[in-house]
């Protein structure tokens, strides 16, 4: 995973990931947003079990923090099976996969989150098992190795990616069931926040929740960490309840204004409009300019920013548009 300790994306110690598992809902009724995908999925999974066998293959893609993970235990839960989870850096030879594999039991629902990470020569491996819930292994080396083929109870893998482009097409189109995650609305996200809120017995009113929504990225789990950031000021600062004046106060003082854009964006955004004069840059030069992986840019930064209308992918590099002149009040160069 992305290392990066921003408010925005930052990585969550033990007691806040204990946080995150109470959140999650258990149903696809309890789930907020992704109201397409939920319908669909409702379908397949209702006729798979009216049928008694396991839900095709799931493919869960989409930009960081929408509830891909999520939605992969709502869809083990209502399908009443076991949930297996793994990632795609985790695997990194056969004989992992094969240990994953063979754990399972009849119907489980086996998870792996950054999918477009596995070797090749993993996927290789897991083409039989996805088509014929077969699992083939070499034994020995050499003239004595020979191929044994070992049966897999039947199950539901589901892979999550933010870069679905980044899957081979023969992986990709082993899953019968394609499902895009989009960012969320302001009304669904304040729906988020006052639902977090209410676990966590924290008082709210529903002008500081909308704020809450709106400087959140479209995004679930940013409304989710800047609601425990603005949390404890309100109890250091104020009485405990977050009005609209207290998350004001709480959001200008992490540095994320308006638009959900943080110091960084900041930056980033800053870099190409004073810097590079708009643009277009290379994105490894933007990230050195500005002390960033190129890939933290790209999969962390960029879709916010390019869902807005910030900033535009060319083939010389990142531009930025008009929006973002605006935003920053500079004036738009004559060319």
């Amino acid at each position: 995973m992305l290392e990066d300790n921003r408010v925005l994306s930052g990585g969550a110690g033990a007691d806040e990931r204990f946080e995150e598992q109470s959140l999650r809902p258990q149903t696809l009724n309890q789930y907020i947003g992704q109201d397409q995908v939920k319908q669909n999925l409702s379908i397949f999974i209702e006729a798979a079990l009216k049928r008694e066998e396991t839900l095709d293959h799931v493919l869960l893609y989409g930009p960081p923090g929408l509830g891909k993970t999520t939605m992969a235990a709502v869809i083990a839960n209502e399908m009443a099976a076991g949930f297996r989870t793994t990632s795609g850096p985790a695997i990194e030879r056969p004989g992992d996969l094969a240990a994953v594999l063979t754990a399972l039991a009849p119907g489980d629902v086996l998870f792996i989150d950054e999918i477009h990470r596995l070797p090749r020569s993993i996927e290789e491996v897991l083409y039989p098992a996805m088509e014929d819930f077969c699992l083939d292994i070499v034994i020995g080396k050499g003239p004595e190795a020979r191929s044994v083929r070992l049966d897999l109870p039947p199950f539901t893998l589901i892979g999550a990616t933010t870069r679905a482009g980044a899957l081979s097409a023969p992986l990709r189109d082993r899953f019968g069931v394609h499902s895009r995650l989009e960012y969320y609305t302001t009304e669904q996200l304040t729906d988020v926040v006052l639902r977090t809120a209410d676990i966590f017995g924290t008082m709210i009113e529903e002008e500081g929740a909308e704020e809450l929504a709106r400087r959140s990225r479209g995004t679930p789990r940013i409304a989710n960490r800047l609601l425990k950031r603005v949390r404890d000021y309100a109890e250091v600062r104020g009485d405990g309840n977050i009005t609209l004046d207290k998350a004001n106060e709480a959001l200008e003082l992490l540095q994320v204004d308006r638009l959900g854009l943080d110091h960084i964006d900041h930056k980033l955004l800053t870099t190409i409009l004073s810097r590079f004069k708009g643009g277009p840059v290379g994105l490894d030069t933007l990230a050195a300019s500005i002390g960033e992986e190129s890939t933290t840019i790209e999969d962390v930064y960029e879709p916010y920013l390019l869902q807005i209308g910030f900033l535009q992918r060319t083939p010389r590099g990142r531009a930025a548009l008009p929006a973002a002149y605006e935003h920053f009040h500079m004036e738009i160069p004559a060319q």
